[in-house]
């Protein structure tokens, strides 16, 4: 840029300047300034040319220029302000003005203008880092639903039981509310959602800024969680398999379905009691009541072995070899008829409508080796523990007993260990933790609805949940720790529990009446549920780990090699 140029763009900016007084900010820089003619134009000739040559312009001229120009600009009247100043301009430059002019409009500007891709800096005299303010987060209106946030924001406020109250609802109920939400809303009303969004992300810290507290909010991942694939279970929603069991009794109180360690399934319809071998589907009769009044009420499968046995409506409980489809034992002794029966190696724990539990001896003729009198009512739920310490019973009388076995006894002390009140109906069902021996569940009927979690070491209740249905039946899965109930009026459904926090994992429908019976194969794969319907169904709800099953494989083989290599040295 030329020093003429320079000059000229200095004069104009400190004449434009208003915090300044107008005598400083006016004040020629070098040559003073050039006379002018009696008709008020420039000097021309050669003393024009050389005081245009030193100063670059006429001081004077621009002087009053911006004077004429302040005042028209100010006055409404005047409307030729812009025309005045650009001919007081013209008027005081000589020859030079062109290229003068030329150089003006060649110069850039000091003022940056605002462009689309261009941030200005609020502090001049402060620096943000980033290259721009980024200390303000301003809610951006296109991305937000106004109407649906509002709904948020109140309902977080007002309805937070009615919130609650929504999470302990059923994966199909939920899924039900979110598809409803999608058709009226356009949007899934998820409590865990933005309210407003922001235009621009929080600022990233330096990366020389250490924070102090990071080490206390984080921790590293492991090799294994960051190698490993996550395993998503699937859970079948209709049965793999559906057989027909015609005659089965509608009874709340009889136990008439049972599966056996050698993979086979015991049912009892009516008077007649059919095998189905799981392994090649074969069915067969094993036995037949003897009297067209007399009908099965219990089945029940020796824990390791082929021998069945039987409760009938006489009060008789009779031991069946299943190999050899004959009976080998009848054992008597009940007044009324058997619903329940249980075994504890070689004793068979029996409970009768009269409220007796009798333990049976099957090694002895003289087979009675105790009886206890802690129901008054129909004994419709019995179970012994794993490791065979404990005996549960439930009875009609809404009430919960735990027997300790006898000191170095495979039968009960006469007197329960705890009698429990807590249930308002019947307490048919009945299942033993498999992995922790001492925690028992039971459910209550209609008018109980519940499923309750035992400590039975010190009789204190560990959990408590509302299934607003009858439970007919529970069953523990030890592949992935949850509970399995079966469920009467009014759902007619199968629920699977995660255990201990007892949030419902899935709901099996299918059944059309109650689900009166469950059992589960000696794998723990597949349960089987019987309804008052007349069908039995097989559910594969637990399908083993892949992940599981290749560590307990790699663990054997590393076991074998240590004990071939020791055998070696």
């Amino acid at each position: 840029m030329s020093s003429q140029a320079w000059k000229f763009q200095s004069d104009l900016s400190s004449i434009t300047r208003m915090d300044v007084p107008l005598k400083s900010a006016c004040q020629p820089h070098a040559a003073p300034a050039a006379a002018t003619n009696k008709g008020g134009s420039a000097p021309t000739g050669p003393a024009a040319a050389s005081s245009m040559n030193r100063s670059g312009l006429n001081t004077s001229s621009l002087l009053n220029a911006s004077r004429l120009n302040a005042s028209s600009r100010f006055n409404p009247a005047n409307n030729g302000s812009f025309s005045m100043s650009h001919s007081l301009l013209s008027t005081s430059a000589g020859p030079g003005s062109k290229r003068l002019s030329e150089s003006i409009r060649k110069t850039p500007s000091k003022t940056p203008k605002n462009s689309p891709g261009r941030k200005e800096n609020l502090t001049p005299g402060r620096k943000t880092p980033g290259g721009g303010p980024q200390d303000r987060f301003i809610p951006a209106r296109q991305a937000n639903d106004l109407e649906t946030s509002h709904f948020r924001l109140m309902r977080s406020i007002s309805d937070q039981s009615q919130i609650e109250a929504e999470a302990t609802l059923s994966p199909s109920k939920r899924e039900y509310r979110r598809q409803m939400s999608e058709a009226l809303t356009g949007s899934e009303l998820d409590a865990s959602a933005r309210i407003i969004s922001y235009t621009n992300k929080a600022p990233k810290a330096p990366e020389t800024h250490a924070n102090g507290l990071k080490v206390l909010y984080t921790q590293p991942k492991t090799p294994g969680s960051v190698t490993a694939k996550k395993y998503i279970r699937h859970i079948p929603q209709v049965p793999e398999r559906i057989l027909d069991a015609p005659e089965i009794m509608n009874d709340y109180y009889l136990n008439l379905l049972d599966w056996s360690a050698n993979n086979h399934l015991a049912v009892a319809l009516g008077g007649h009691i059919y095998l189905w071998n799981a392994s090649n589907g074969e069915i067969q009769q094993l036995c037949e009541m003897d009297s067209v009044e007399d009908y099965v009420c219990s089945v029940k499968w020796i824990k390791e072995g082929n021998i069945l046995a039987v409760g009938n409506s006489a009060g008789d409980v009779a031991l069946w070899d299943v190999e050899h489809l004959k009976r080998i034992r009848l054992m008597s002794g009940h007044t009324d008829r058997v619903a329940s029966l249980s075994w504890n190696s070689y004793i068979v724990s029996s409970g009768s409508r009269s409220g007796q539990i009798h333990h049976g001896d099957v090694r002895v003729a003289d087979h009675l080796v105790g009886q206890l009198e802690g129901h008054t009512q129909e004994v419709c739920g019995l179970a012994w523990s794993p490791d065979g310490k404990m005996l549960a019973s439930g009875g009609n009388d809404n009430l919960l007993n735990v027997w300790s076995a006898a000191h170095g006894e495979c039968f009960t002390d006469a007197t329960p260990k705890y009698s429990f009140s807590h249930h308002q109906a019947a307490v048919k069902a009945l299942a033993w933790c498999p992995w922790q021996p001492n925690v028992l569940a039971s459910g209550g009927g209609t008018a109980d609805r519940t499923i309750r979690i035992w400590n039975c070491n010190n009789g204190t209740s560990l959990h408590s949940v509302d299934t607003k249905s009858q439970v007919c039946a529970l069953l523990w899965s030890k592949e992935y720790k949850e509970l399995v109930s079966s469920h009467g009026f009014a759902n007619n459904e199968i629920s699977i529990w995660k255990y201990p926090t007892m949030t419902k994992v899935a709901e099996l429908f299918g059944h059309t009446e109650r689900v009166l019976h469950l059992s589960m194969s000696p794998d723990g794969s597949t349960i089987v549920s019987g309804g008052a319907d007349e069908t039995l169904r097989l559910w594969k709800c637990f399908q083993p780990d892949p992940s599981k099953k290749k560590q307990e494989i790699q663990s054997k083989s590393g076991g074998s090699k240590l004990i071939s290599r020791a055998g070696i040295r």
